[in-house]
């Protein structure tokens, strides 16, 4: 267990170019990150959560028109906007901008807990470039019965991902490179189980990769040592990407208030 260095944190917000997010519709705001659960913005949501950890000295919310939260945030809240070829290049201009340490997480994550951030600080090890906050399928079932999720298996894990993204030293900027090549191909699988390698798609396909191997995968890749940090609460696996994680965060959000007071 280390000690956290002061970072900044990054809030990506923007919207997708192309049809109206789901979620906006069924919430009858213009953004997403406007919806409010519990009474509350998501986006605003996210920024207090950040702002009550002491590790964080910057925040940053980006989103394609930073016009959209005039007024809405605290005024040490930089927005800026957002990168139109996707969320990754959103990353890796803040890389480039602020580097590292850089906490990144998202909009729609909207019941996260200061708690949460500082769990994933605390249980990074210090050799790690790259952490990544999951629950377990076990916590999220503990935690969240009523909830269905969206899993990754591995041989020795099985979890999901809580929008929740350390990059902790500078080389941790190629995995954010990878990340832009996946996604300036998500239209083409060939071309990305090329850049991934098919060995590695075709075992995590199977259940016969271990988080070991996916280690070595991307330190193969990247040169970056990467970690997965399970986090103790299930809820923080709770994004809202749909009309029913709407409901779902709406029942969650009185009870989080009253175990961690906000």
């Amino acid at each position: 267990m280390t000690t956290p260095p002061v970072l900044t944190a990054l809030v990506l917000a923007g919207t997708r170019p192309g049809k109206p997010d789901p979620v906006a519709v069924a919430g009858g705001v213009s953004h997403k990150a406007l919806l409010p659960i519990d009474g509350v913005p998501m986006v605003v949501r996210v920024v207090n959560a950040l702002l009550a950890v002491p590790a964080i000295t910057q925040i940053i919310v980006c989103l394609e028109d930073p016009s959209i939260l005039a007024g809405l945030l605290p005024a040490q809240v930089q927005v800026v906007p957002s990168c139109p070829e996707g969320p990754s290049a959103s990353v890796l201009d803040s890389l480039a901008r602020q580097g590292t340490p850089l906490l990144v997480t998202t909009a729609d994550n909207a019941l996260l807990q200061p708690e949460w951030v500082e769990e994933l600080l605390n249980k990074t090890a210090l050799q790690t470039d790259i952490a990544v906050g999951v629950a377990t399928q076990a916590a999220i079932q503990r935690s969240v019965p009523q909830t269905k999720r969206t899993y990754i298996r591995l041989t020795d894990m099985v979890f999901s991902g809580c929008n929740l993204f350390y990059f902790k030293t500078s080389v941790s900027a190629r995995v954010a490179q990878l990340w832009r090549t996946v996604e300036k191909n998500r239209k083409h699988p060939l071309r990305v189980a090329w850049t991934l390698g098919l060995g590695i798609l075709l075992r995590a396909v199977m259940g016969r990769l271990s988080s070991q191997a996916l280690y070595a995968r991307i330190y193969k890749l990247t040169s970056v040592h990467a970690q997965l940090v399970p986090l103790s609460d299930g809820r923080a696996a709770v994004d809202v990407d749909k009309e029913a994680d709407i409901i779902l965060a709406q029942k969650l959000a009185p009870a989080l208030k009253a175990q961690y007071g906000r």
